[in-house]
Formats: C-alpha cells, sequence, structure tokens
C-alpha cells in the first residue's frame, strides 16, 4: 500500500446556488520515496488535489488515507497534527515572516510540537547546512535572493522529518536558472531522505526531472505516466 491512497475522491465546492465539483472520483496511490508532479491547465483541480493531500480540505466523496489513516473520519486536531508531524509545505512565494530570522522562520513548526530548545537549535542547524544556507541563520528574509528564500522554505519543510513534502508551484517566482538549482537541491533531498515528493505546477522542468506525472483535466486523471 503507497503512503498515500486515494480512492474515488470527489471534492464540491458552493459557489452561491452553483456546486463546483472540483474533482470528480479520482483515485491515486503513492508510494514512498516518489518524486511526483501534478500537471494540467488552472482549474483542474491540481491545488484541490493537493489540499486533499495536506490534509487542509477533506473530501466530499471517496477516501483519502496518509500513512493508513483515512483523513475524512478526523478532527480538526487531528488534521493539524498529522500535518505538523507527517508533512511539509513548500509554496511559490515562499511564505516566510519578515520579521523572523532564517533560523526562527525555520523552527517556527517545531514550535507546535514543543520540545527542548537545545534539539529544535540542532535540527534548524541540520537543515540550513542541508540546503546550504548555514551563514545566513541570522540574516532577515529581506536581506535573501528568492532562490536563498526558497532554500529557507525548503528547510521549513524538512525541519520536522516528514514522510511526504508538498510543493505548490515552488519555482513560479524565480529565474531559469534558480529554478534548475533549487529543483536539483529537492531530488537531491529526495535521493538522500526517501522523503515524498509531490507537485503541483506548470513548469517543464519539473515535469522533466519527475519520476512520474499525473495530468488533471476537469477534476479527473487523463494521463498517469512513470519515467
Amino acid at each position: 500500500m503507497g503512503i498515500i491512497k486515494i480512492e474515488k475522491a470527489g471534492k464540491n465546492f458552493s459557489l452561491g446556488k452553483t456546486i463546483i465539483h472540483a474533482l470528480k472520483g479520482v483515485s491515486l496511490e503513492i508510494g514512498k520515496g516518489e518524486f511526483m508532479a501534478i500537471v494540467g491547465p488552472s482549474g483542474s483541480g491540481k491545488s484541490t488535489l493537493l489540499n486533499l493531500i495536506g490534509c487542509i480540505e477533506r473530501p466530499s466523496s471517496g477516501t483519502v488515507m496518509i500513512d493508513g489513516t483515512d483523513i475524512g473520519s478526523l478532527s480538526p486536531d487531528e488534521l493539524a497534527e498529522i500535518r505538523s508531524s507527517r508533512l511539509g509545505f513548500i509554496f511559490q512565494s515562499f511564505n516566510l515572516l519578515p520579521v523572523l530570522t532564517v533560523a526562527e522562520n525555520v523552527e517556527y513548526p517545531l514550535h507546535l510540537g514543543g520540545g527542548e530548545k537545545r534539539t529544535r537549535a540542532e535540527k534548524v542547524a541540520g537543515v540550513l547546512k542541508e540546503v546550504g544556507l548555514e551563514r545566513f541563520s541570522s540574516h532577515k528574509p529581506a536581506e535573501l535572493s528568492g532562490g536563498q528564500r526558497q532554500r529557507v522554505a525548503i528547510a521549513r519543510a524538512l525541519v520536522g522529518s516528514p514522510s511526504i513534502i508538498l510543493a505548490d508551484e515552488p519555482t513560479a517566482n524565480l529565474d531559469h536558472r534558480t529554478g534548475e538549482e533549487i529543483l536539483n537541491l529537492m531530488k537531491d533531498i529526495n535521493r538522500k531522505m526517501g522523503a515524498t515528493f509531490v507537485f503541483s505546477t506548470h513548469d517543464p522542468k519539473i515535469m522533466n526531472i519527475a519520476d512520474r506525472m499525473v495530468e488533471l483535466r476537469d477534476g479527473e486523471i487523463t494521463f498517469d505516466h512513470v519515467s
């Protein structure tokens, strides 16, 4: 059984009196350590599917299983626990807190789980070294380039040792060369740590480097290819 298993998942949203069927009976299994891209035009359901995997939304129908746990039956607190303990998130806009240093931004998710300050500091130092930013730990986000800020976001996603990392258009705000560097970094982390990466993207660079590509159109899977 895959680390993520989705069976006939549908997701509906109300827009006034209109019901929007964002996902229509999607079934998908993702194995541990996969480096996968979800692609498709705007409005195809990519972000909705990523939100289901990320325990941000529950399915309207069908099931979504994360590490064998059916998220549809969980309370908001239980969903938050899965997000903090098993999932890491990387966003196109970085979502860093400008008043915090690099180290403080990376440490932020660890505050939810408590633990000793020394242990948290050791984890932060380790992931900052992994992404090549150990010299920038006391800098603020405004003092960094776009690529460096995305590395901070990657470090923040890694610091809790998640089994699954979800990346929503992570190269959208980066130039071509920086985007390639960030992708190579994530691929290297995927190989070394065995974390499962799931991307929602329009970027051909991600499609080319992904081990597997799943295409969505109008809320349905139209293509699923392992390279």
